[in-house]
């Protein structure tokens, strides 16, 4: 584990457009259903998402802050 570990810790030093990468690659390489398969226009609007995240024309903000601001209109 102490590999994995040394690992992990190095990825997270890696700049914020490189670790962004990384995680899009992880997250490909998983194991899905046979036959799954993202519609070429979802394909098209997260990487206009992931875009204007990495041009910081959005900002994020954690789950937690989404629920709170869902629940008060909602509420």
């Amino acid at each position: 584990m102490v590999k994995i570990d040394g690992t992990i810790n190095e990825m997270l030093h890696l700049p914020r457009e490189s670790r962004a990468l990384l995680a899009e690659k992880l997250l490909e390489s998983l194991d899905y259903e046979e036959g799954f398969e993202v519609n070429p226009a979802w394909m098209d609007e997260i990487g206009r998402r992931c875009r204007e995240i990495d041009d910081g024309a959005v900002a994020l903000s954690s789950s937690e802050r989404a629920f709170e601001e869902l629940d008060s209109k909602l509420g």
